[in-house]
């Protein structure tokens, strides 16, 4: 792990776990520039951090020791666990954001990312279903890192589950149906709309409009199947 370290930025902002690795939530900055993004996460009057920051060209920094709880997730919600800080490891990618011009993320960045994910994952055991992003725990407030990421080239190294393949139909007999369907996967479903976009935002990203329609059902009723199946670890 430490020869994909390349800067120590201690943060003051982390505090003891209270559960065991079980996922890794991935982040933008959202902020203008690596530096603001950086001192603000090791400021202690901000009460944010996270364990890795990525910068665009590549650079790992690492702020916060595996074996603590950065303060990355706030308010969130994965999979029955309500404390997804303490259960989670959290990377920030530096960009700035749907606020200050969003931009896809660069191959240098990607390409520090797939090993030190890899690490992470193989490390404590983490199933691919748990590499989410911060929109999928906290669709209310959060729509990072957002539609221009690539999760199917995470995917294609295992590291997260992939788009399935999918023909339309009608999985779900009505809304609520498919609202349940959406909590029995992972998601707070307590925002519906909001649950709606953040699952479109991470499985059908061409279009994110938070309305139910039959192909993100088809997609949902197939990652559900999948897992039924084992075939999600």
């Amino acid at each position: 792990m430490q020869e994909l370290i390349h800067r120590e930025a201690p943060s003051p902002n982390f505090n003891e776990r209270k559960a065991p690795v079980s996922m890794v939530v991935l982040h933008y900055t959202g902020m203008r520039s690596a530096a603001e993004a950086l001192e603000r996460m090791c400021d202690p009057a901000a009460e944010v951090s996270a364990h890795y920051m990525i910068d665009e060209d590549g650079t790992v920094s690492r702020l916060v020791a595996e074996d603590k709880r950065a303060w990355h997730a706030g308010r969130s919600y994965w999979r029955g666990e309500s404390d997804v800080n303490s259960a989670s490891i959290g990377i920030e990618l530096v960009n700035p954001g749907h606020e200050w011009g969003y931009r896809p993320f660069p191959e240098a960045q990607m390409e520090s990312l797939l090993p030190l994910l890899g690490e992470i994952v193989r490390k404590h055991d983490i199933p691919r279903a748990n590499v989410v992003g911060h929109s999928d725990v906290a669709p209310a407030r959060k729509d990072d890192p957002g539609e221009l990421f690539d999760w199917s080239r995470l995917a294609r190294h295992r590291l997260a589950l992939g788009r399935p393949e999918v023909k339309l139909g009608d999985p779900f007999p009505n809304e609520g149906a498919f609202y349940l369907a959406l909590e029995r996967f992972g998601y707070d479903i307590s925002d519906g709309r909001a649950a709606v976009t953040a699952f479109q935002r991470r499985w059908r990203p061409e279009r994110i409009d938070g309305e139910i329609d039959l192909e993100i059902g088809a997609l949902l009723f197939a990652l559900l199947l999948d897992r039924d199946r084992g075939k999600t670890r």
